[in-house]
């Protein structure tokens, strides 16, 4: 057994990048990459967007097989890793082989966030994680098509909005619930909240906010309806879009720092420096000292390329902007950077009101930016943002004043 061996726990999109980014290092011959899923790495955003409205669409994965066995990666599929021996430098997967390792990235992702009150399988209630997800239930809503059935979306979150905007685009009768006061309440401004409320209500979606939701009613292997408020809610087919949980397992049990999320410093080390992780299980540390935890493609792969620096001997630090995305429907959003405890707004306006984008400021520094159908004010935004150049609020809301001439 080899003593150089790199051994990746996990699937997605920051274990496919550490891949790529070791292959193309020449070193895929050490690599071997554990997943607990059948498929090879693949592309997840579309699981809650095209996939789900096209039956014929496939699994887009990163690379073929024949890429990974040209490179020489071994991957593991089906195979999940069930212990971590840190003193023995071994992973332990559930078929009972171990692998030695110099080093271990876990990239484990997040599992879904579900309700307490509801049994694990009833067959009408859904989250959305995995491909396997995705393929039961596009299933489902092409089913729920033909039959006139409703869907029931508890969530007003990124994985919900989408869910809810694609069943719509399929013509079906859609209700999300939201327990908090606004739709992306963690995650966007009131601003941007307010506009993604009226869009989807302009779709046809039915919103409701604020609700208390409880009194399930199971029968069988089936929730047949719920509380809303002071209303007993028939239910046909109902999404869980309630957030995710890091998956945290394998780190706690073998004594790794686990804050939400697996403890990482600014190269990807844990507290273990033969272990590292990334992507959205793991909680890292900004510019300015506070540790956060991102869950998006962007942070998987830029996280991975800092990983596969360290593994190679070099020191580059994770210090890339943040930027996110997300299509509902025929709107896209873009935002890049965190939005801080306390801004000011300046909106730059677009060719109709559905092109726009919210410059979040402090003082004369930009932290964050909202993109509404505007992907060269993104594109900009994130230039600006990384500069952190004094900007003056009236040329950023000036449409006529390019945003690239701010730059210089």
């Amino acid at each position: 057994m080899r003593d150089d061996q790199i051994v990746i726990v996990g699937g997605g999109h920051a274990a496919a990048a550490l891949c790529a980014a070791l292959s193309e290092a020449g070193q895929g011959h050490r690599v071997h990459l554990v997943s607990e899923e059948p498929e090879l790495p693949y592309h997840r955003p579309p699981l809650s967007k095209n996939f789900l409205k096209n039956l014929d669409e496939p699994i887009a994965p990163h690379k073929a097989a024949a890429w990974y066995a040209e490179q020489g990666i071994q991957t593991h599929l089906s195979d999940p890793a069930v212990l971590v021996d840190r003193d023995a430098r071994k992973v332990m997967l559930r078929s009972g082989e171990a692998l030695a390792y110099q080093h271990l990235i876990l990239a484990t992702g997040t599992k879904a966030r579900t309700l307490d009150a509801l049994p694990p399988s009833l067959t009408n209630v859904h989250v959305l994680r995995h491909a396997a997800h995705a393929r039961n239930l596009r299933t489902r809503l092409s089913e729920m098509v033909t039959r006139g059935k409703q869907l029931t979306v508890l969530g007003g979150g990124f994985i919900g909005l989408e869910i809810a905007a694609s069943a719509r685009q399929l013509g079906l009768e859609v209700t999300v619930l939201e327990v908090a006061p606004r739709l992306l309440g963690r995650s966007v401004s009131a601003q941007l909240s307010e506009h993604v409320l009226a869009h989807h209500l302009s779709m046809g979606t039915k919103v409701q906010i604020g609700v208390r939701i409880d009194g399930y009613e199971v029968l069988e292997d089936q929730l047949r309806s719920m509380q809303v408020n002071d209303n007993r809610v028939v239910i046909d087919e109902l999404i869980l879009g309630i957030g995710a949980i890091p998956e945290t397992r394998l780190a706690s049990e073998c004594g790794l720092t686990v804050d939400n999320g697996i403890v990482v410093d600014a190269f990807m080390c844990t507290s273990d420096p033969a272990v590292l992780a990334m992507g959205d299980c793991a909680a890292f540390p900004m510019r300015d000292g506070e540790r956060i935890r991102l869950e998006s493609v962007q942070n998987a792969n830029d996280q991975a390329r800092t990983a596969a620096a360290k593994i190679l001997g070099r020191e580059e630090p994770y210090v890339s902007t943040p930027w996110f995305w997300s299509e509902q429907g025929p709107m896209r959003l873009q935002m890049a950077g965190i939005l801080p405890p306390s801004f000011e707004t300046v909106r730059r306006s677009g060719a109709t009101a559905n092109n726009f984008t919210l410059f979040h400021m402090v003082g004369d520094k930009l932290l964050c930016a909202e993109s509404v159908n505007a992907p060269m004010d993104h594109m900009m935004s994130r230039k600006l943002i990384e500069g952190r150049l004094t900007l003056n609020s009236a040329a950023l809301a000036d449409h006529a004043i390019p945003l690239k001439s701010l730059l210089a």
